[in-house]
């Protein structure tokens, strides 16, 4: 239930109004003043209300915001002065799923450590009771989208003349195709009606869920094709051949464009060798991080990193807001088009570089698999990396073995600089995990 980003899990199950008051009250008895908004799904008005009566029940007074994008909410904590945002939401997950991402007045989310201990103090009874006199109350707010679309226009310089093809998946991430409309782009919307079912497509971006996204582009001629995930703070692209752009690979493109100026990168332990490759070829300097948004953030702390990102898409620069601004990273991606020229040409440095696979195997007790993977590996390995989950670095390349973040699964990936050694890579991690892990 507690993730990399927040609490998630399915609804009826995990996710339920009686966690959403406890949690609300917990929120109430420490904190004045709380933002409230929700993504597209059908469950997000109930667990709303919910949370609201907890806050309110405790002293705290709600500011809502109705359904808006998690960056648009995260902004939104220190243009009204509040003390936490909560965004009710599933993010990539399944309709069935949902949650909650607190965030702080720098936009971060909370930290695994932070949500239980207010989940703790609301279970244990501490959270204060106010007299009838002192229950808090709400307001509304419908002018937070406007606030954050005017930062975009005020941000990115016109871009006239790119033609943009953006999936929104059904979900609450509009703002990007108005502000590309305002900045000068011909854009074109997929899945741009709400419905918390998701019948155009899977939440999650992959190259998958993005075939009719990658027809389209291919189709109508534009220059790039966008796609976000529920509370679009999610980027992923398709170039103007249609080809779906792996993570990595815009990753890489996003780094350079950093390290040019002057800034140092935070990466995920499940990033490709290609990332910090191309960023040392322009004097660029890593970091490594865990993975999840709450990682990549903390390692914006380090001196002189200015950006970090993690292959899934999400993407943090640390002169904007410490959350994945997806509707920010738009607008830089389609800058980057006008003036460098065709996405494929400039992802062509870095294509076919690198391989790396990645897979899940189920494991509902998935922290147990790891601990009993780490006990196997002994001394068998002198690189090892336990910043998240074990990565081993070989002398042809590495594999990572983690618990999922969001899932009861196991997440492998192995990376070499061609398929052969990434493929034996990847065998030798699953054997491991299906021999050690998976035999119990």
């Amino acid at each position: 239930m507690f993730g990399t980003g927040g609490i998630r899990g399915a609804v009826g199950e995990t996710i339920g109004t009686k966690l959403a008051i406890r949690l609300g009250r917990a929120l109430g008895t420490h904190a004045e003043s709380v933002v409230v908004g929700r993504d597209v799904r059908d469950s997000g008005p109930m667990l709303e209300h919910a949370l609201l009566s907890g806050v309110t029940e405790c002293g705290g007074s709600v500011i809502r915001v109705g359904v808006e994008s998690t960056p648009t909410i995260a902004r939104s904590v220190s243009w009204l002065d509040a003390d936490f945002g909560v965004v009710i939401t599933g993010s990539h997950n399944p309709a069935g799923d949902n949650g909650f991402k607190i965030r702080t007045h720098t936009g971060e989310v909370l930290g695994r450590d932070r949500y239980r201990s207010l989940v703790r103090r609301a279970n244990a009874g501490t959270a204060r009771s106010v007299p009838a006199t002192g229950i808090g109350g709400s307001t509304c707010r419908s002018d937070l989208r406007e606030r954050h679309h005017q930062h975009l226009l005020d941000t990115f310089d016109s871009i006239a003349g790119p033609s943009v093809v953006v999936d929104l998946g059904n979900g609450a991430g509009r703002l990007t195709a108005d502000v590309l409309a305002d900045l000068g782009c011909e854009v074109t919307t997929l899945n741009g009606h709400r419905d918390g079912s998701f019948p155009g497509r899977g939440s999650e971006p992959t190259a998958a869920a993005c075939r009719r996204l990658a027809h389209t582009v291919r189709a109508t001629g534009a220059d790039l094709g966008i796609a976000h995930d529920a509370d679009a703070d999610r980027l992923a692209a398709v170039d103007e051949t249609g080809r779906f752009v792996p993570g990595d690979e815009l990753f890489a493109l996003f780094a350079t464009e950093a390290a040019r100026r002057g800034r140092g990168i935070a990466l995920t332990v499940d990033t490709s060798s290609l990332v910090a490759e191309a960023v040392s070829e322009v004097g660029g300097e890593t970091v490594r991080t865990g993975v999840g948004e709450m990682a990549v953030a903390t390692g914006l702390d380090s001196e002189g990193i200015g950006f970090g990102g993690e292959p899934s898409g999400l993407w943090i620069w640390d002169d904007e807001i410490r959350c994945p601004d997806a509707h920010f990273a738009a607008c830089k991606l389609v800058a980057l088009i006008q003036r460098e020229g065709p996405l494929s040409a400039q992802l062509a440095p870095f294509t076919d570089r690198y391989t790396t696979h990645r897979a899940c195997l189920d494991a509902s007790a998935k922290h147990d698999a790891i601990d009993r993977v780490r006990r196997r590996l002994g001394g068998d390995y002198d690189r090892i990396d336990t910043t998240d989950g074990i990565r081993i670095d070989t002398d042809d390349g590495w594999f990572l073995i983690r618990a999922s973040g969001t899932e009861p699964v196991v997440r492998i990936t192995a990376d070499a600089a061609d398929r052969e050694t990434a493929d034996r890579l990847f065998g030798r991690a699953e054997r491991l995990v299906e021999a050690t892990a998976l035999s119990v």
